[in-house]
């Protein structure tokens, strides 16, 4: 299955960005692709929509190439980060996310962050009539990234695992 990984982080060297580049250390069944630069889209308007900017394009692109898509993120005043919400913006009218399997992580510093992040998303998603397979919330004060890329967190790794293992 090809896998396409997307940070939802503002930051382009995010906990986020790090724990999606590290999952093909403990998920080897599957191919991952990454894209990066969602804080490069421009703000998106309906105007710029008839002509997208060609990084757009690869990301409507790289939507359509992926069986399955897995979107991690932080949560940002109790919601998902403007360039993960803009970023979307861009495929509403173009469908990409049309009955797409996707995978959520909210991936924030500890217990309850993200919980409202994570419903913000949920319903975007939903209007995109995406097919959610799951929703991870995963926190930095159990899960950590080693700057060689390995995960240490027993317990969220196995529940990361379970998650793929039930994807197929």
């Amino acid at each position: 299955m090809n896998i396409l990984t997307i940070s939802g982080s503002a930051n382009r060297e995010s906990s986020n960005q790090r724990l999606l580049k590290a999952l093909p250390t403990i998920i080897k069944k599957h191919t991952f692709f990454h894209f990066e630069g969602l804080i490069d889209f421009p703000l998106f308007t309906t105007d710029g929509d008839k002509n997208p900017p060609s990084f757009v394009l690869s990301f409507k692109q790289s939507i359509r190439d992926s069986d399955m898509v897995v979107i991690s993120f932080p949560e940002y005043i109790h919601n998902m980060p403007a360039v993960l919400k803009n970023a979307l913006e861009w495929i509403t009218s173009s469908g990409e996310f049309d009955n797409k399997k996707v995978l959520v992580i909210s991936f924030t510093p500890a217990s309850p962050r993200g919980e409202q992040a994570m419903q913000s998303l949920l319903w975007s998603l939903q209007a995109l009539n995406a097919k959610v397979i799951a929703q991870l919330p995963l926190y930095q004060s159990e899960l950590k990234i080693k700057s060689d890329g390995q995960l240490i967190g027993d317990s969220s790794i196995e529940s990361i695992k379970i998650v793929f293992e039930f994807v197929g």
